[in-house]
């Protein structure tokens, strides 16, 4: 008789990150250096300190322009001919801006990377900002707002944040700007914000890829040591400052057929203590296919494709949020089982088979998430961006596997806060607005999509 039982699985192989070091130029530029022969391919990475959180207020979206705009012209260069070099040399580069960084990233064939690197060397420091390719970019994230009126998901998203987050906190406006503060930004915003924020103190390179650790470090002085400017300014600003109490709030979308749904609060920073106690939490509550809450609102009540949760994690305290898509007619429904959800994972703790089923997920898919050199790459601009120790990706699956039920039920406890769950839903009024009154016991603020996407 042939066995059908499923095999069991044996002990998980030890993984290793990548051996890497780090160095210090003298005019205060940081490297690291991660050697990987397997191909020959190099990704540089290059980080600075310009991020959405260094913005003044009325230039949000100054950080994404200006990280988009270094593409586009540096030096004698335009941006078209930029573009043919970087082709020419079978390069890929990529700019863009976050809420905690600015990122270069280049990936390119090793005999061809000091020539690519000396490339963007140029469009960091000696970017031109074309004022037509800025205009053109202010057009494109006017439309993009514009467009995002219409798209359920994006405004949900957008009025969440506003809800969580006090109106003077940055986090409270979209991550590229507004209309207002798009709109306010000139070539000489961009300028001084380059000037003020592009800086050698604030300014890592991370090589991963087919170079030894001498000849990155001697690539980059020989690149970067030359460079000096003012060190990087950061405005003092509370860019996380929470809203207190809870918010009901329904985005008018007449006849809409189903509500997007937007459940949260400000959650913690990315060096919180109990990083992986509440990663687990999540993954159990949220954060996988099987979690409790997309089981409940899909498998059993069918009020849904999927539900999900997440901590958005970021070097201030980003929100954590609850997500989902539900038929107008249940949106009250849902949202009760919902917050049913918060207050059960608060309540008792988990088993020991949900618990197996979250660390041996989070455990198994790591080592598989680091097999380029722009993942490693991405993994050491996570490490240098977080401050996080040096052997924190050899650590992680031990950390993983070492949380326990009472550490989940401590971080549910701390992490999750049901006075302080705001919630927003993009949907019909005239059908959701009642039920969620009922559901919360609170008023409901009920907003239009144009008053929405206007500046307070």
């Amino acid at each position: 008789m042939t066995d059908r039982s499923r095999p069991r699985p044996g002990p998980p192989r030890e993984y290793r990150f990548p051996h890497f070091t780090r160095h210090v130029l003298s005019n205060g530029v940081r490297v690291v250096a991660a050697p990987v022969t397997k191909l020959p391919l190099v990704t540089v990475m290059i980080l600075v300190d310009a991020s959405a959180t260094t913005e003044t207020a009325g230039q949000y979206g100054v950080a994404a322009l200006t990280a988009r705009l270094l593409l586009e012209g540096a030096g004698d260069l335009s941006g078209a001919a930029l573009a043919d070099r970087f082709e020419r040399l079978g390069a890929i580069i990529e700019a863009h801006a976050n809420w905690d960084v600015t990122a270069i990233s280049l990936t390119v064939m090793r005999s061809r990377l000091r020539e690519a690197l000396a490339l963007v060397r140029t469009l960091v420091r000696e970017p031109t900002f074309p004022t037509r390719e800025l205009e053109r970019a202010k057009h494109e994230r006017l439309a993009e707002l514009l467009q995002q009126l219409a798209e359920p998901r994006t405004l949900a998203d957008d009025r969440f944040t506003d809800a969580v987050y006090r109106s003077d906190a940055r986090y409270a406006r979209p991550e590229e700007g507004d209309p207002a503060s798009v709109r306010a930004i000139t070539h000489d915003t961009v300028r001084a914000f380059h000037a003020s924020t592009y800086a050698p103190a604030g300014t890592t390179l991370i090589f991963a890829g087919d170079i030894s650790e001498h000849d990155a470090f001697e690539l980059a002085a020989n690149m970067f040591t030359d460079w000096s400017s003012p060190p990087a300014i950061r405005p003092a600003n509370a860019p996380d400052a929470a809203r207190t109490g809870r918010i009901v709030r329904v985005v008018a979308k007449a006849d809409a057929p189903q509500s997007e749904v937007r459940v949260g609060h400000r959650g913690p920073p990315r060096t919180v203590s109990d990083y992986f106690e509440a990663t687990v939490m999540n993954a159990v509550l949220g954060g996988l296919f099987s979690s409790r809450i997309n089981m409940n609102l899909r498998e059993v009540h069918g009020y849904t494709y999927g539900a999900s949760s997440a901590f958005e994690w970021r070097r201030g305290a980003g929100p954590f949020v609850i997500h989902s898509a539900v038929k107008s007619e249940v949106t009250g429904d849902a949202i009760r089982e919902i917050l049913l959800e918060v207050d059960r994972i608060r309540d008792v703790a988990i088993g020991a088979e949900e618990l197996s089923l979250a660390t041996s997920y989070l455990d198994g898919v790591f080592p598989i998430r680091y097999e380029t050199t722009s993942a490693i790459a991405a993994a050491l601009a996570n490490m240098t961006v977080y401050g996080l120790s040096d052997d924190y990706y050899d650590t992680y699956r031990a950390h993983v596997r070492g949380v326990t039920a009472e550490g989940v039920l401590r971080a549910a406890r701390t992490h999750l806060r049901p006075e302080h769950l705001q919630i927003v839903v993009v949907g019909d009024p005239a059908v959701v607005a009642s039920p969620l009154e009922t559901v919360t016991g609170l008023p409901v603020d009920i907003t239009r999509p144009d008053e929405a996407a206007l500046p307070l």
